[in-house]
């Protein structure tokens, strides 16, 4: 399979083609005696981690965990999907998480509100997941996965408040799901590590983010696993760039909103896309990158959610002064 890649420290990579495209999302297989999947994507992923689990000779049942790292759809909707072939695995989440799997009626009525008519092009089905098939885990608590492997959850609040993060001594790597950003491994071809912070609505916070980076730091991980996409061996280099576009993303909000505060949060949050994929370009062509349609297309979705985490994020800071 090409979308199979061997990362070493016993861990694959499944490129599980959200939204049809490559290097989007990833699932990661940890290859322990109780053998562990993290992440799952939506449920359209499913057919594509299953056939990644054949290319590996697993067979479903041989899954003993399947971690989430927070409970937005594009990580964690296809794992009630994935469960129903996992007839011994557990479902892993963040205690804030645990009911939104087993009743998933809210997370489909917020994904709908920013989704609209894609949704059930993204999204659907989403299966709920039995309550005693879930075990929500606590800020530092590990689990043993093999006799010389264990993981330690970390709740690492910014991006979300339902978020762990999963830090794995054999590698000395942390899955991170969102927290830190999103990585676009398709530049490296091109000379370019290129990272940005991921401010989806509406938990977004970006002094706990700013946090939840400094506690990773502290364990002085020397690599990454993004939710999108793949594995940093750079690990300073991510923190860096997200120190750097997280107050140019709050600034560039506060720009375009207080400039346009008659408009709706909709238009507002239009706006605001325009104007950061339009610095995020900028920069890539002061670097003499070019974007392919997909990647593109890729960004500019990703910027389109951030503005409006952005807009979200203001209304409710101005609630608060």
């Amino acid at each position: 399979m090409t979308n199979l890649q061997d990362l070493g420290y016993g861990i694959s990579l499944i490129d599980i083609l959200d939204l049809s495209k490559e290097q989007r999302t990833g699932a990661y297989i940890i290859h322990e005696d109780d053998l562990t999947i993290v992440e799952t994507s939506a449920s359209p992923s499913i057919p594509y981690l299953l056939k990644g689990l054949e290319a590996l000779n697993i067979h479903p049942s041989e899954v003993k965990n399947i971690i989430v790292t927070h409970i937005h759809l594009d990580h964690a909707g296809g794992a009630g999907l994935l469960l129903k072939h996992c007839p011994n695995a557990n479902v892993i989440v963040h205690p804030k998480g645990k009911r939104h799997l087993s009743d998933p009626s809210r997370l489909i009525q917020g994904a709908r509100a920013v989704y609209g008519a894609q949704f059930d092009e993204l999204f659907d089905p989403i299966v709920p997941i039995p309550e005693d098939r879930l075990i929500a885990v606590e800020n530092e608590q590990t689990i043993q996965i093999g006799e010389n492997r264990a993981l330690q959850f970390l709740h690492t609040p910014g991006h979300a408040n339902h978020h762990l993060s999963i830090y794995d001594s054999t590698s000395s790597g942390i899955f991170t799901g969102d927290t830190i950003g999103v990585y676009y491994p398709q530049l490296r071809s091109q000379g370019l590590e290129f990272y940005l912070p991921s401010t989806s609505p509406n938990q977004f916070n970006p002094k706990a983010m700013l946090t939840s980076a400094a506690l990773m730091e502290q364990l002085k991980i020397e690599r990454i696993y993004f939710g999108h996409y793949g594995k940093s061996e750079n690990p300073h280099l991510v923190f860096k760039q997200l120190r750097n576009w997280l107050p140019i993303f709050i600034q560039t909000a506060e720009q375009v909103v207080y400039s346009n505060s008659d408009l709706s949060f909709e238009q507002q949050a239009a706006m605001l896309s325009t104007e950061l994929f339009n610095q995020v370009h900028s920069y890539l062509t002061d670097k003499h990158i070019e974007l392919s349609s997909d990647v593109r297309e890729i960004i500019e979705l990703d910027l389109s959610v951030c503005a409006m985490g952005l807009v979200d994020y203001l209304a409710k800071r101005q609630v608060t002064v």
